[in-house]
């Protein structure tokens, strides 16, 4: 299979949530920065069965748009992992991989242009987001 196209037999997998290619250079909107495809975006708004560990509530700003894929930069964690993120505002919610940042935990996040909109969020403002890790 190509690195763009992925098997969807379940939840999103670390690499389907960072598989997307980067944006091509001209590209200049949401629509033409995010690269992911409907079925990525299918398998990351996909539910879990049970959340393992609610990690807290941080506020997340856009990332960079194109750096592709699924992702939450976050002090939240110490070590790369698969996660989720919850838009309390609408119920929405994304698989993510969770990179760590350096900052307290109280410290603000970024995410990926492609969680931010599958999640509803503002493009322009911050969101505050909740974020646990996957079962």
């Amino acid at each position: 299979m190509p690195p763009s196209i992925v098997a969807l037999d379940g939840p999103a997998t670390t690499s389907e949530l960072t598989a997307a290619p980067p944006p091509p250079a001209a590209a200049k909107t949401a629509e033409t920065l995010d690269t992911t495809t409907a079925e990525q975006r299918a398998a990351a708004a996909a539910p879990v069965a049970e959340v393992s560990k609610a990690l807290g509530t941080t506020v997340a700003s856009l990332g960079s748009p194109t750096e592709p894929g699924f992702w939450l930069k976050t002090p939240l964690v110490k070590t790369q992992t698969q996660g989720r993120v919850l838009n309390p505002a609408n119920g929405k919610s994304s698989a993510v991989l969770l990179i760590p940042i350096d900052g307290p935990a109280t410290g603000g996040s970024r995410m990926s242009l492609p969680a931010m909109r599958l999640i509803e969020a503002s493009l322009t403002e911050l969101t505050t987001v909740e974020v646990s890790l996957d079962g």
